[in-house]
């Protein structure tokens, strides 16, 4: 049951991040990539600290020793992305961001000698070539924006791995809190290096960066934290790699765009890199069984 929670809440994660798209193009209409990065995370740092304010008293040293570690590469890895999209297109940071589904296997194996599922590893290739199919747009160029995206995706990857590693052993509120502080602490000491100190506080702007430091920051990251205690990071990878597609779906309903083919045959590779890491074919061989029985 908790197995199925965890996937449960991966999901909704998936979703809210997809929703989100749609309110980082709104916001970057009003706010620099990097006050928005300030303001969701200062937002997910208030609302979790007066939530679980009781809890911050019983918090240990090894949590915030994670939690400020899992914050300094959640931040790295956004801002990567962030400055990746200046020289790229957002299609291509899309999918080369998801290319983090395909590393987190990796970082196990080589990190840790952990064997690698089969099974997980083929859901993880279909999961980033339905992304691929679902936002790419063919294109040879290589330029500095795809390696800093890519750099972003080992950035997330190993966010992923470590969160799955560290909240097996602390409290994934206490965890959530910490990184949230941890990457809101940086992201205003890069905003006031940068002079970029001036927000507009006019409700256009304002209520999407709501949106993304309630959903997409509290809520999702304290929802990631907390499924991953009961799922491996690879299975994990794949279901948040869902996000493009929650995002697709947001942006037609919302924004008009054109549902094609493309799209649907994307968001069906994805749907069955979930299945093929979630059942391992294990209908196949019970249905093989029977039949030699």
């Amino acid at each position: 049951m908790r197995k199925y929670l965890g996937e449960m809440g991966l999901i909704i994660t998936a979703i809210i991040w997809g929703s989100g798209f749609v309110a980082s193009a709104m916001s970057l209409d009003h706010y620099t990539p990097y006050q928005i990065l300030a303001g969701r995370f200062f937002i997910g740092t208030i609302i979790l600290s007066l939530l679980f304010n009781k809890k911050l008293k019983n918090i240990k040293k090894s949590t915030m020793i994670k939690g400020a570690v899992l914050g300094i590469i959640l931040y790295a890895a956004f801002a990567l992305q962030t400055v990746g999209l200046i020289y790229t297109t957002p299609s291509k940071n899309a999918f080369l961001t998801a290319v983090n589904v395909v590393i987190v296997p990796f970082i196990g194996f080589l990190l840790y000698k952990r064997k690698i599922d089969m099974f997980e590893l083929v859901g993880a290739v279909t999961a980033l070539v339905g992304v691929a199919v679902l936002s790419l747009k063919l294109s040879s160029e290589i330029n500095i924006g795809d390696l800093l995206t890519l750099c972003c995706a080992v950035g997330f990857a190993f966010h992923i791995f470590y969160t799955a590693r560290f909240v097996k052993d602390e409290d994934a509120v206490l965890i959530t809190i910490v990184q949230m502080v941890t990457a809101a602490v940086i992201s205003w000491i890069v905003v006031l290096l940068r002079g970029e100190t001036s927000f507009t506080l006019g409700s256009e702007g304002l209520l999407p960066l709501l949106y993304l430091g309630i959903f997409s920051t509290t809520i999702a990251f304290l929802l990631q934290t907390v499924a991953q205690k009961f799922i491996t990071e690879t299975k994990a990878a794949i279901i948040l790699s869902t996000e493009s597609l929650w995002g697709m779906a947001f942006s037609v309903v919302i924004l008009s765009e054109i549902m094609t083919l493309k799209m649907i045959i994307g968001a069906a590779l994805i749907l069955g890199a979930i299945i093929l890491s979630e059942t391992k074919f294990s209908f196949w061989k019970k249905k093989r069984v029977e039949e030699m029985v």
